[in-house]
């Protein structure tokens, strides 16, 4: 392994301070290109995340011919060729590390009149696909994946789809986004009804485009035959990525970090919830709206935690933020319980292995579960920890370095540029201290 791919996370000697304005949110910037390039006219996005995964959603759509401008960075300007305009490309469509772009795009590709490939890179393609190709197939899609139900998928076009009622059997808004996605194409009514509500972007933004649907809090259901029409989408900022940097405040003595216009939609922010829980001080500043989502000024203070049993409501509602409360457990007075997070083993590592190993090396007791873990709090040391390539678990392990007693060595950090590259650059402006070593 490359050393150019480690990161060095020291203790800090300060507190944390900074304004700071991580950047788009990664979900509604996949889906702002898919609705605007199946949109009639030319629609503008602001505050676009220039991520590896983002990106590469966008080069797909310009395979398919549509056209895609970057006036400017966080800028795209798409000219949209409608809901049925999409041309066959050539080669196959490579999604990189995007779980979100590979699940959503089988949905709208599978009403397509011509066949398509999706691949990914190592990590994508050892990733369940069956959750969703199996609903798919309900609705008359055909998609073959790779043996063990991984990618590839090969899309086959040209096929009569109608719409179904579904309950995914596990909570994921990528399932139910790939099927409404789907839904643009079917006859009759697709609904999926959920078993915990889960975020609700893809339903926002396919109104705010003029499709007539009808959504509440676990479930959605639209028809198709419609037109999308062209908008302009401000992006907010990711909640995801600011996590970290809620984290690092939280548990830093006299830290104060305000976040600037961070997305605060309730199916994502089931982590603010939990840290209050846990004695987290965390304000929302200036609350408005922006392209349709709330968004709030996020300042955080620093405040001592104290371990407690995770609500399971709030589980479905964190998913991606799990990393980051590892490491916020693991510094709690107190035991820290997560039930119910078993979707955390198929991410884009197994999330809960990969941080208990880590933390585990730097002297955290921790019994896992198959759904969770048994976080005991308690003083961290510096150590090597590997993140696995996934860019969460290494940004989180970066934020276990500014209170542990040593150094942290982090492995196999290059995958962070798919969600957060400019991260490290973020991070030493708030007074953490990050390196590559």
């Amino acid at each position: 392994m490359s050393t150019t791919l480690d990161w060095i996370s020291a203790p800090v000697a300060s507190p944390l301070h900074g304004d700071v304005r991580v950047p788009g949110d990664k979900s509604v910037s996949h889906r702002a290109v898919m609705l605007a390039a199946l949109a009639d006219g030319t629609s503008r996005i602001r505050g676009f995340l220039e991520g590896e995964d983002t990106r590469a959603t966008a080069r797909i759509f310009r395979q398919m011919g549509v056209r895609i401008e970057a006036p400017a960075t966080g800028e795209r300007i798409v000219h949209g060729v409608g809901v049925h305009g999409l041309r066959a490309p050539e080669g196959v469509l490579d999604c990189g590390n995007s779980g979100t772009a590979m699940r959503l795009l089988a949905g709208l590709l599978a009403g397509q009149a011509f066949d398509t490939t999706l691949t990914g890179d190592a990590s994508l393609s050892q990733r369940p696909m069956r959750r969703v190709t199996e609903p798919l197939a309900r609705m008359g899609a055909v998609i073959e994946t790779g043996a063990g139900g991984v990618p590839p998928l090969r899309v086959h076009g040209g096929k009569t789809l109608a719409g179904i009622e579904y309950t995914p059997p596990i909570a994921s808004a990528q399932v139910k986004s790939a099927l409404l996605l789907a839904g643009l194409y079917a006859q009759g009514e697709t609904v999926v009804v959920e078993p915990r509500p889960t975020r609700d972007y893809t339903e926002r933004m396919l109104a705010t485009c003029g499709w007539p649907i009808e959504f509440s809090p676990g479930r959605a259901a639209l028809t198709g035959g419609h037109v999308l029409r062209a908008i302009d989408i401000d992006v907010p900022a990711d909640f995801s990525s600011a996590a970290f940097f809620i984290v690092a405040a939280t548990l830093v003595p006299g830290s104060e970090v305000r976040l600037r216009g961070v997305g605060i939609n309730p199916r994502r922010t089931g982590l603010l919830h939990v840290l209050r829980l846990m004695g987290a001080d965390i304000a929302a500043d200036n609350p408005h709206t922006a392209g349709g989502e709330a968004v709030a000024d996020l300042v955080v203070r620093h405040a001592p935690l104290h371990g407690i049993e995770v609500p399971e409501e709030h589980v479905a509602d964190m998913i991606d933020e799990f990393p980051s409360l590892f490491v916020a457990a693991a510094c709690a007075e107190g035991v820290t319980t997560i039930r119910g997070a078993a979707e955390l083993r198929v991410k884009e590592s197994d999330r809960i292995a990969v941080m208990a190993a880590g933390l585990r090396r730097l002297g955290v007791h921790i019994d896992e579960a198959p759904d969770g873990a048994a976080i005991e709090g308690g003083r961290l040391t510096g150590g090597t920890v590997d993140s696995h390539g996934d860019h969460r678990c290494a940004m989180s392990f970066a934020v276990a370095g500014a209170v542990a007693a040593g150094e942290i060595r982090i492995a196999d950090c290059a995958n962070v540029a798919t969600s957060f590259p400019g991260f490290v650059h973020l991070a030493q402006g708030c007074g953490l201290v990050l390196h590559t070593g």
